[in-house]
């Protein structure tokens, strides 16, 4: 069997890590916990980020019987557990994300979110640093201010990191320029020259990820996430900051990824048909920069494999969002065993959106994976 490269998965950071490695003059600013009328809520400052009845035991999910979000079982905590897991699903390696590092993108206070980013750097970095040929440590970039973001990413490239996240959706409220502002700049300068590749995780800037209510609110909540992915890109790509700076690498992660060829196809459209309009003109159409810097990760989503004659096939990376119940853990193997049932792809194509493709994206220093051809 090919590489296996999973291009999602997380780990569960101890439940202190985010305050008591802060100054005490910062914590009420940063990722915290608040338990108050009976239930525990998760804050961002003086954001709430989600809330839980106290004592009430967690949703049994599926025919395993694990707490939802499986948060308790080793792997999610620890490097040995992980390695089990992994060799239970047939996975050779992956990129690894944070859990409650997920909402540190709400933190209004510039100082407590820097402080944040590298606490969670520095704890991340110490347990992945000597297992880089199985796991890509991906650190978090403070976004406040941008003097911030661009030390952040020397820093982590220094340690040897060679991904980082941004947030995957700019909220209009949030104070933050659109990802389509020429203010982007200096970020996207400093992921090209360090080869910095900037990952959106689904869910990442949101205030709300359960914004909807109701009838049909669970699936509306977790499919809508990749509308965040869509605006993000197009806005990178309409926008230009990805034309200004062609060696730099964007990934939509746990966003599926069939979208992204409608998307291109979309912006070609319009582009040439109200080309009077267009401002700033691009030096490649949308679909041209799509395919050079845009890539996007996905479980079951085998539209995109079909689509891949628009985007290119490596913009497309199979990921398996372990430990989660909406992933593919414990049954990558079988998942993996008919994604490309009945779809004409040479065995190439296969192996790179299975391992290849993020495995070099990410620069996984692992033998079995080969660099990209010149």
């Amino acid at each position: 069997m090919s590489f296996v490269f999973s291009a999602d998965g997380h780990i569960v950071e101890p439940s202190d890590l985010l305050t008591a490695g802060l100054p005490p003059s910062l914590r009420s600013f940063g990722v915290r916990a608040e338990i108050r009328d009976g239930f525990m809520f998760r804050m961002a400052g003086d954001k709430i980020t989600s809330k839980a009845e106290l004592y009430k035991p967690r949703p049994i999910m599926g025919k395993d019987g694990e707490e939802f979000g499986r948060s308790n079982r080793r792997g999610a905590r620890e490097v040995a557990g992980r390695l089990l897991d992994m060799e239970l699903d047939g996975v050779d390696a992956e990129i690894v994300f944070p859990s409650l590092a997920l909402t540190a993108f709400l933190i209004e206070n510039a100082e407590a979110e820097l402080a944040t980013a590298q606490v969670y750097n520095d704890w991340h970095h110490g347990m992945f640093k000597d297992h880089q040929e199985r796991f890509v440590r991906c650190g978090i970039l403070p976004v406040r201010d941008f003097k911030h973001t661009v030390a952040e990413i020397r820093r982590l490239a220094a340690m040897g990191f060679t991904t980082a996240m941004l947030p995957s959706l700019i909220e209009t409220t949030s104070g933050l320029p659109t990802y389509n502002r020429d203010a982007w700049d200096p970020v996207f300068a400093a992921g090209q020259e360090h080869r910095m590749a900037f990952v959106l995780h689904t869910g990442t800037g949101r205030e709300d990820v359960r914004s909807h209510r109701g009838p049909g609110g669970a699936v509306i909540n977790y499919a809508i996430q990749s509308c965040d992915g869509m605006l993000t890109i197009m806005q990178l790509v309409a926008g230009g900051v990805l034309d200004r700076f062609p060696g730099a690498k964007v990934c939509c992660v746990e966003s599926g990824a069939s979208w992204l060829a409608a998307v291109a196809e979309r912006m070609d459209e319009v582009y040439e048909a109200h080309d009077v309009f267009v401002r700033p003109k691009l030096s490649l159409t949308p679909r041209e920069i799509i395919a050079r810097q845009v890539a996007c990760s996905f479980q079951y989503d085998r539209a995109c494999i079909m689509s891949r004659s628009v985007t290119g096939t490596q913009a497309i990376m199979w990921g398996a969002d372990y430990p989660h119940h909406e992933g593919t853990f414990p049954k990558s193997k079988q998942v993996i065993a008919h994604l490309f049932d009945g779809i004409d792809i040479s065995e190439q194509d296969k192996a790179d959106i299975i391992g290849g493709n993020a495995a070099r994206l990410f620069r996984l220093p692992h033998p079995a994976v080969q660099p990209a051809a010149a």
